[in-house]
């Protein structure tokens, strides 16, 4: 008889609620894969907007293991790989969107998409940083390159992708200006290295850019956002200067033009494409390993707001969508 693990499940989209916590079968690694016992994951737009039904196309097969963050203890490996053996700690994005994922006792998933686990914070902690350090590498390293002194806009600062960013432009040498609704949320970004901050609710563009990039423009303005963010991007970003975004969606409602009238470069990055297409899976893994290694040199932690048990996913889930929340949402498989 397959030996059997717990695992929390979707059958149909909807709310929070239509997670079930059911039994399933033991994945086995297959070539190429190694299988994870699971210490944690964490909470995404991403995973929430699957569970919704907003990204069909990205949703894993009905009954769904959704979450694509994870962290654990290598539990089997599969033919052909060499790069871990049972008993590492490791972390990675295996699944949750195109392939089961990581709400659940085991996880399989190509060993590409895992690196070992940073030392110097607690297992569970490093299940917050693939989706979101990850995509921010990816804005500030691999689609545009930010320089000592460049003034960087970052906005949500204190969100999951932005608390990230703030670190890692300021660990690049960059002036960081790292926008925020609440005085709270700024108060995050600055403890995480942002020079300044500015309430956008209450500010408007031509302010924040006279005030923090010397009136003619941020050099890079970074957008985990969305919507409206995207376009207010064009309008703080310098000639010649360069917006990344994470939002697609938003990008294919906006209006290019100014693009074309200051010549400026538009990088939009979805992180999880890897896994989607079953291709360049290694580059997870390499970058990653470069993650764990600022962490360990203290450049980047985790900014962890509040802890789930799997069995209250729904809960994360309602918290993430209200977004009431700075850094990250973990869930702990207790």
């Amino acid at each position: 008889m397959a030996a059997e693990m717990t695992a929390y499940v979707i059958e149909e989209y909807g709310d929070p609620d239509v997670f079930t916590e059911t039994t399933r079968e033991v994945p086995e690694p297959g070539p190429d894969e190694i299988r994870v016992e699971v210490a944690a994951s964490s909470l995404n737009p991403v995973d929430y907007k699957i569970r919704q039904g907003a990204l069909p196309d990205f949703a894993p097969e009905f009954p769904a293991i959704l979450h694509c963050d994870v962290s654990g203890v290598v539990n089997a490996v599969g033919e052909n790989v060499d790069a871990f053996e049972a008993g590492d700690k490791v972390y990675g994005m295996p699944g949750g969107a195109g392939r089961q994922g990581s709400l659940a006792d085991y996880v399989v998933g190509h060993a590409g998409t895992f690196a070992r686990a940073p030392d110097s914070i607690p297992l569970e902690e490093s299940a917050a940083l693939p989706v979101v350090a990850l995509t921010a590498w990816e804005l500030l390293a691999d689609k545009t390159s930010v320089d000592i002194g460049d003034d960087v806009l970052i906005y949500g600062g204190s969100g999951g992708v932005g608390h990230i960013a703030v670190q890692l432009a300021h660990w690049f040498g960059a002036d960081v200006t790292a926008t925020g609704s609440s005085e709270e949320k700024r108060n995050l970004a600055e403890k995480l290295g942002a020079d300044a901050t500015v309430d956008y609710t209450e500010t408007d563009v031509e302010t924040y850019v006279d005030e923090h990039a010397g009136g003619n423009g941020f050099d890079v303005v970074v957008d985990p956002i969305g919507d409206e963010h995207l376009e207010t991007a064009f309008e703080a970003v310098r000639p010649y200067g360069t917006v990344v975004t994470t939002e697609s969606s938003a990008a294919q409602e906006l209006d290019l033009g100014p693009m074309h009238a200051n010549s400026l470069e538009l990088g939009v990055v979805l992180v999880i494409l890897p896994v989607l297409l079953g291709e360049h899976q290694d580059w997870i893994g390499e970058e990653l390993a470069d993650i764990a290694a600022l962490v360990d040199d203290g450049a980047i932690e985790p900014s962890i707001d509040d802890r789930f048990a799997f069995d209250e996913a729904a809960a994360a889930h309602r918290r993430g969508e209200n977004g009431d929340f700075r850094g990250k949402l973990l869930l702990v498989n207790e």
